[in-house]
């Protein structure tokens, strides 16, 4: 009797590796028919069939994902404490006339709408300036709805001196830990001194000296050690 003819490995075909994985076990579990027309007609459905769901799948999931990206970037920008240097748009529902689009906030920390004239937006979150803005507005117009988007964020920095491969000034536009700025900054180098490392953080009334032991908090010893950075930190790797 004249064996039935076999499908191709799939290891053939160019399919990303965890595409056929899922692939092959479909194959696998699928029952195997004797005839051989019956074979090669089983086992291109059960390929088309594995292909459309996973790629159903991985849809399912990169649009998920994308979504939590979304809100994410959303909360960072509406708790983000504005200053000078910083590029947001300003839109007023219905009111073209009051809409600003990439407007930076000047040195004076303000920003300028027609009729309004000067609006302090420094030291302001996102929110905080859209509540304000609603609140002048109505001087001018009925009810009025204002969205605040923060488009770049060029106010906030922090500096990492020393020991590391790219010292220097970074932007500090959402919440990052000590840890992760030595990540932006390369690294340290053999030289490093790592257990004497401090952040220099300014403060209104006194300077703060805050030591951070590197080796205390990568062994799980000193997890606080692995603190959030503020604007104008700059931190010191001797």
């Amino acid at each position: 009797m004249k064996s039935p003819p076999t499908w191709p490995d799939c290891s053939m075909i160019f399919l990303p590796e965890p595409l056929l994985v899922y692939i092959q076990l479909i194959f696998k579990l699928g029952p195997c028919y004797p005839g051989g027309g019956a074979m090669l007609y089983c086992k291109p459905l059960r390929f088309i069939m594995a292909v459309c769901v996973v790629v159903f799948s991985w849809g399912v999931c990169a649009e998920s994902h994308a979504k939590l990206g979304a809100i994410e970037t959303k909360q960072i920008s509406e708790n983000y404490t504005l200053g000078y240097g910083d590029v947001i748009d300003v839109l007023v529902w219905k009111e073209i006339d009051f809409t600003l689009q990439n407007c930076v906030i000047r040195l004076d920390g303000k920003i300028t709408l027609p009729l309004v004239n000067d609006v302090t937006a420094a030291g302001r979150t996102t929110r905080e300036l859209k509540t304000h803005l609603e609140l002048v507005l109505r001087k001018y117009i009925d009810k009025p709805v204002v969205t605040v988007i923060l488009k770049e964020a060029r106010s906030q920095r922090f500096y990492i001196l020393g020991e590391v491969a790219r010292t220097g000034e970074y932007h500090l536009s959402k919440e990052l830990t000590v840890l992760q700025a030595f990540a932006i900054a390369g690294g340290f180098t053999e030289w490093a001194k790592k257990k004497e490392i401090f952040v220099l953080r300014r403060n209104k009334v006194k300077d703060a000296v805050i030591k951070v032991n590197y080796h205390d908090i990568i062994a799980g010893r000193d997890f606080k050690g692995n603190i959030i950075l503020q604007a104008d930190d700059t931190i010191v790797v001797p």
